[in-house]
């Protein structure tokens, strides 16, 4: 190899590459000059034959030859391109792909109607991390420190005292701590406990609950019309509404809330377990206690409630099994469009 071949191969290949028509022309150039087998790399292995004293200058024009040939090729790429017009142009002609109309999901759909809801009762939306702390997930709500919602067993714990938050309750810690009375807000959200996934359980699921803390009285029998309205709204103004006595460790008193099966009318039936009632909610009366750990007064006065969605959403549509809600099947999700 001389620097006479060099420039020979310099100008045998610019010629070669002013002369490419298109773009797969331009490609087949680059793959001969610049590919892995091209003649330039064989020419650079060949540098290793030449006397260590000429090496500097055939190094220097190989470099050259590569420069020259890379902006050729460029510059005719562009050049071919801009010939060819736009590669993207949009074919106005031809017929349009329907793909079909889209359908929210049961669960977003709760979680979007019961927003508006209770945002026209004056609710404004909290959000809060899925990773908490055991603070806010237990301590701040009255959970004793034996109690079996706290073991390995039913909660996943992430360290001393981080887990997946258990409940979406620990919002209405955060939001107690971030300001003073009054507080109204419902916060949706995901939970994660140690459940065997089946028709009515689920390790990953979604609550909304709700808070209103205040300075003035509130009361049990405003707690109560607020979820019966909830329960008119969401379900149809024909539900019956009832609460029964229940404990719970951050409200006192506290209640479970049913609604009568919208299925058969109260009348009994396989989804009412022929009760005519169907569980949805815990409810209550802040506990005092509560209070004190976000460093409230003790003397507000204030109720919380808390519903799965998932449950409400199986209600409203009927849905027996709760997997089918997560299957990812188009043909089932389709039937609530």
């Amino acid at each position: 190899m001389t620097l006479q071949e060099i420039d020979a191969a310099k100008e045998a290949a610019l010629a070669e590459i002013a002369a490419a028509k298109d773009e797969a022309g331009v490609e087949a150039a680059r793959v001969k000059f610049l590919g892995r087998n091209g003649s330039l790399p064989a020419m650079m292995k060949g540098l290793r034959d030449v006397a260590p004293a000429d090496k500097p200058a055939f190094g220097q024009a190989l470099n050259a030859l590569r420069a020259a040939v890379s902006a050729a090729l460029e510059e005719r790429k562009a050049a071919v391109a801009a010939q060819s017009g736009p590669r993207d142009s949009f074919d106005f002609s031809l017929p349009g792909n329907w793909r079909g109309t889209g359908a929210i999901h049961p669960v977003s759909e709760v979680i979007e109607e019961t927003t508006r809801i209770f945002a026209r009762l004056g609710f404004t939306v909290a959000d809060g991390p899925d990773i908490e702390t055991e603070f806010n997930n237990f301590d701040a709500l009255n959970t004793a420190k034996h109690h079996p919602s706290r073991d390995e067993r039913d909660t996943f714990w992430l360290g001393p005292e981080l887990l997946l938050r258990t409940q979406t309750s620990p919002v209405q810690i955060r939001a107690m701590l971030a300001k003073k009375p009054p507080v109204r807000i419902i916060n949706p959200g995901r939970c994660y406990r140690r459940d065997t996934t089946d028709a009515t359980h689920a390790a990953n699921f979604h609550q909304i609950e709700g808070l209103y803390v205040d300075v003035v009285p509130v009361s049990l029998a405003d707690l109560k019309s607020t979820l019966a309205h909830f329960a008119r709204e969401m379900m149809g103004p024909s539900v019956q509404v009832r609460f029964r006595p229940h404990f719970f460790p951050f409200t006192e008193p506290s209640v479970e809330v049913d609604f009568s099966c919208h299925v058969c009318k109260g009348k009994g039936c396989a989804v009412c377990k022929q009760s005519g009632w169907i569980e949805v909610m815990g409810a209550g009366i802040v506990d005092t206690r509560v209070f004190g750990k976000v460093g409230y007064d003790p003397d507000c006065y204030g109720y919380a409630f808390g519903m799965g969605v998932e449950r409400i959403a199986m209600i409203k549509h009927g849905v027996t099994d709760l997997r089918t809600l997560y299957a990812n099947d188009l043909r089932y999700l389709r039937e609530f469009l």
